[in-house]
């Protein structure tokens, strides 16, 4: 593979009289077709293979390696292992059911709820609504949930382990015992406490059709998952039809007032079917088989009627019909979906133009002229013949723009031990702590590439993060020096660096914009921008990203930069901040042998500027292994049994181990890493008697490393003890300033955020635009004012809840970066936290102004300038608050899952206390406290007061518009500006608390 590359080519040109030259790929081709090994491929290949002479059982007959019923049966035993890892959330929901089933029956008391009045019986429809709402919103989390196994899905797919339909249908029929029990939690929590029908019969009628509801809202939220593929769109389309099935549902808008252009959407929305079924269920009873005074129908149909709902019996097994008839549809278009759809991103890597350069000369034969600067440094390298050269092919030194000071680092007697887990205490062990480091003692020096190994369990891991200061729990005992002073992490992690094997960057800026946002923030503010420049571009040719650095960073596996380029970037970014010692954690961990090399060059050349360099290495091949300095090797339970040089070919290394009686001797070509790990594994100890750690510590070795470490561990006269001015390199503001430039890039390059949400925006505008034409202008009766009310309350929720939704996994990713970078000391959390907040504003501004203005004419609301800049000003600080509770949400909780999961329970809580479903009049005067609480209901309070609080036409009942709405629903047109005040406070509070949620919750556990 070296021998073919561009870069590494060079130093195999074995003719020293002659000058080098490239030779290309296609000359390699044609000269292995001239080979007698080619030749004679060729020829095999020209004639046909004989049939006859291969086994019956040498090629495989059948699609997939078992029959359906066993690959249904793995399936099935996946699923149910999967919903056991994932308890937590089930047991979060049903938990939240059940409070929210409690809280609604106390809402909805029947006490205070009587039978004797249509506006009695709106109430309990309300009632209804909301119970068949909550089953809906419960399904909501199958989204995030069937997104997140997608990835495994498709690979598993398309290496042919099974039929889609054998993933999709346990699914859905594993996952069918729970929407018995959601159903079974709302019903006979709610139905006699609130006051239905006291019937059985109706009791467990009503008790099937949330059941059948709850399956639809799950086989419909799975089909949207397998549309999508992806978290981001996958909640705008799921918000986009729960608010199509809301809004023609026939109770937010009625049927008689639906347009004749959405009467379709009224005739295939399931939850018009499961409206009309719990309605006719209810108000067709005994209970509501009554006249009242000036009317000769039943009170039950009139109540139905005053509404816009079907009236014969009939509808209820209907919609149980129709329901049913979804289940299957929705669970046979997600199998489709599973079928055909290729995953949401291909998986690939960027290539730059000069790569595609090479490519098509290599195809071509075509010589290029040698411009790169990398290529020029590769050739000032590359002299040396040995099989090594890949990673040792550079020179002695590299100059570099910043000076810097080499450190040392020693360490002596380090102990880090965590508490007892509980089901190790069960077995019976009575200590409270578990001891992973016992007596650590070493020393890193400048120049010096050391490795630091060991199997599996051995702390490596572990002991690089306690000198780094990386750990976020647990006990850590000994000392640590930097260059003979005591270590002070506030200090220590200005000069230092840790490359983090899991390569965590922000996806959506390029390679250059991520090492200059890492060199503002960390290089001191003396130097000026013209000379970090300079230095950024000396450390890309250093790491050999040149070519790359107008590229995005993009998604591990998925877009962007391949394993090993992003193995360079996290390298160059602590690079670009003038470190004195590195960290380096599994840098070739998951990489060819092709791609470690490049790596490896990278970190010879890193430590060949003077810098000490320490990484964790697992199973390195020869090459790799020798490029190394020295090397530290750890037995498993936490003892050092090496320290020392490797020496050329590992001689030392060597030397001393079988200077070990009892230690079998290397084989000739063995890799001496492997041999070393089995020479000292814990199976050898056993067979041997030999214990490791103790030989260590009763060598030669160990008392010159001893004397060493008291040697480091002693400042130089004349030398001072690191100290910086500051906490921070830059001060607040230009923090501020680098964290908001560094959001504004990554918005700008996410459309599947920004641009889904405003393409969201405009088709929303259009839809309630559509769906409530001219409405605002109709002020004849209540039921007009209802649907105009209805009109706010469903933009309100659902394009909060869009918001909300959506900015949950953009400010999931970045959060993980960010605990990397405030690890890094780079910024304070409080500068994170306002360019995170103040990058979301001008997109929310214009958002609401495409949304607000476009709704505003369509509906037909008064063109009086201050009514409309009342209506823009409510949607844009209530579309704020919802995005500032949903990262408020991502603060305060450790993962994405948990956070969507929590902030749906609010979403409903806000829902039942609006307003709209039960007016605050009518709320008991218990639960009136969380009325002034919700958010929500002070922004239909400011919205509807501010478009007919001041309204003096009569409606056809003989009461002004004003004297309904104060009336009906308690707002008071006098209040407005209090309540535009209230509203904008909710959004400063939101985002105040995710600020704070990020400075206290770490949920990174190391």
């Amino acid at each position: 593979m070296q021998v073919t590359s561009r870069k590494d080519q060079r130093q195999y040109w074995i003719h020293s009289d002659e000058t080098y030259r490239y030779v290309a790929v296609k000359n390699f081709a044609e000269a292995f077709q001239s080979f007698h090994v080619g030749q004679a491929i060729r020829s095999e290949l020209s004639v046909p293979f004989d049939k006859s002479r291969s086994h019956p059982a040498a090629l495989k007959t059948s699609k997939y390696g078992a029959n359906m019923k066993e690959l249904l049966k793995a399936n099935i035993n996946r699923e149910m292992l999967l919903m056991r890892r994932n308890s937590f959330v089930y047991i979060f929901k049903a938990t939240q059911l059940t409070l929210m089933a409690i809280i609604t029956m106390t809402v909805f008391l029947r006490t205070n709820m009587h039978h004797d009045s249509i506006t009695n019986g709106g109430i309990y429809m309300g009632a209804l609504f909301f119970g068949i709402v909550m089953i809906m919103f419960n399904g909501l989390a199958e989204v995030g949930l069937t997104v997140a196994k997608l990835p495994v899905f498709f690979k598993q797919r398309d290496l042919l382990f099974f039929p889609a339909w054998t993933y999709s249908l346990p699914s859905w029929i594993i996952k069918t015992p729970l929407s018995l029990l959601n159903a079974s939690i709302w019903v006979f929590i709610t139905y006699y406490v609130i006051g239905f029908d006291p019937n059985v019969e109706r009791l467990f009628r009503q008790f099937l059709l949330l059941l059948v509801m709850s399956e639809t809202a799950s086989g419909l939220f799975r089909f949207i998952a397998g549309l999508a593929r992806n978290q981001i769109v996958a909640n705008t389309i799921g918000s986009f039809f729960l608010l199509i099935c809301m809004l023609t549902g026939g109770f937010v808008l009625s049927r008689e007032n639906v347009k004749k252009w959405w009467i379709w959407g009224y005739w295939i929305s399931p939850l018009m079917y499961a409206q009309n079924a719990i309605s006719v269920n209810e108000f067709l009873g005994d209970s509501w088989n009554k006249t009242i005074t000036g009317f000769k129908e039943p009170l039950g149909r009139l109540v139905l009627e005053s509404r816009g709902m079907l009236t014969e019996a009939k509808w209820y097994w209907i919609g149980v019909g129709a329901l049913l008839g979804y289940v299957l549809l929705f669970n046979a278009l997600y199998t489709i979906c599973l079928t055909f759809l290729k995953p949401f991103d291909s998986s690939q890597q960027t290539i730059s133009e000069e790569t595609m350069k090479i490519k098509q000369a290599n195809l071509t034969g075509e010589i290029l002229e040698e411009t790169s600067t990398l290529d020029t440094a590769d050739e000032s390298n590359g002299e040396s013949t040995s099989n090594n050269a890949t990673v040792n092919s550079c020179p002695s030194k590299k100059g570099m723009i910043l000076p810097f000071t080499p450190l040392s680092l020693t360490f002596e007697d380090i102990r880090y031990s965590v508490d007892m887990p509980e089901e190790v205490k069960a077995q019976g062990v009575k200590e409270d702590r578990l001891e992973l480091l016992k007596g650590i003692s070493g020393s890193f020096r400048p120049g010096v590439l050391t490795a630091l190994m060991g199997v599996s369990g051995a702390g490596k891991t572990t002991l690089m993060d306690v000198l780094a200061g990386r750990k976020t729990s647990g006990y850590v005992e000994g000392s640590i020096t930097i260059s003979g002073y005591p270590k002070k992490q506030e200090t220590f992690a200005r000069v230092s660096g840790y490359c983090e094997q899991n390569d965590i960057h922000s996806p959506n800026v390029t390679v250059y914009e991520s090492l200059a946002f890492s060199a503002w923030l960390r290089l001191p503010a003396d130097v000026d921008s013209s000379t970090r420049k300079m230095f950024i571009d000396e450390v890309m040719e250093l790491v050999e990203l040149s070519p790359l650095k107008d590229s995005l960073v993009g998604l591990p596996g998925v877009t962007g930069l391949s394993t090993e380029q992003r193995k360079r970037l996290t390298i160059a970014v602590e690079l670009v901040a003038n470190p004195s010692i590195i960290f380096m954690d599994e840098p070739t961990s998951g990489l060819d042998a092709r791609a470690a090399a490049i790596v490896m060059r990278t970190i010879r050349n890193t430590v060949d500027t003077g810098r000490t360099v320490v990484c964790t290495i697992h199973q390195p091949s020869i090459d790799i292994f020798e490029s190394f300095d020295e090397l530290f090797l750890m037995k498993r339970g936490g003892e050092e049994i090496y320290v020392g040089p490797l020496g050329r070919h590992s001689c030392e290394l060597i030397k001393y181990f079988e200077a070990i009686e009892g230690v079998s001797k290397i084989k000739d070509s063995y890799n001496p890493s492997t041999w070393m790990l089995e020479v000292t594994s814990a199976v050898q100890e056993q067979i041997t008697g030999i214990n490791f750690s103790q030989v260590y510590k009763n060598s030669e070795l160990y008392g010159m490393n001893k004397n060493l470490i008291k040697e480091l561990s002693t400042h130089p006269e004349g030398s001072n003890d690191l100290s910086f001015p500051t906490q921070y390199s830059q001060t607040f503001l230009t923090q501020c300033f680098a964290c908001l430039w560094k959001q504004s890039q990554s918005y700008w390059r996410n459309p599947p955020y920004t641009a889904v949400k405003y393409f969201y925006t405009v088709v929303m505008a259009l839809l309630f635009g559509t769906m409530f034409w001219g409405i605002g202008r109709k002020r004849q009766s209540q039921q007009d004012l209802f649907n105009a009310m209805g009109s706010m309350y469903a933009s309100v929720l659902y394009m909060g809840v869009q918001n909300s939704a959506t900015v949950q996994p953009v400010v999931a990713v970045e959060r993980t970066v960010f605990y990397r970078e405030r690890a890094a000391h780079m910024y304070s959390p409080l500068p994170y936290a306002l360019g995170q907040v103040a990058i979301e504003l001008p997109y929310i501004f214009v958002q609401s102004l495409i949304y607000g203005v476009i709704v505003y004419a369509m509906i037909g609301f008064e063109w009086e300038a201050v009514k409309l800049f009342w209506y823009l000003f409510f949607m844009f600080f209530t579309l704020s608050y919802y995005t500032f509770y949903g990262m408020m949400t991502v603060g305060l909780t450790p993962n994405y899952n948990i956070a969507s999961v929590v902030s749906s329970a609010f979403y409903t809580m806000w829902n039942l206390f609006s307003g709209f479903i039960i007016p605050r009049t009518r709320i008991p005067i218990w639960w009136r406290w969380y009325y002034w609480l919700c958010p929500v209901s002070w922004t239909l309070y400011g919205l509807v007061v501010s478009q007919f609080g001041d309204v003096t036409e009569k409606l056809d009942n003989g009461m002004l518009v004003s004297e309904f709405v104060e009336g009906y629903f308690g707002y008071h047109h006098d209040f407005l500006w209090a309540v535009g005040l209230v509203v904008a406070s909710f959004a400063v509070l939101f985002a105040f608390l995710f600020g704070l949620s990020i400075k206290l919750f770490n949920w990174q556990k190391r």
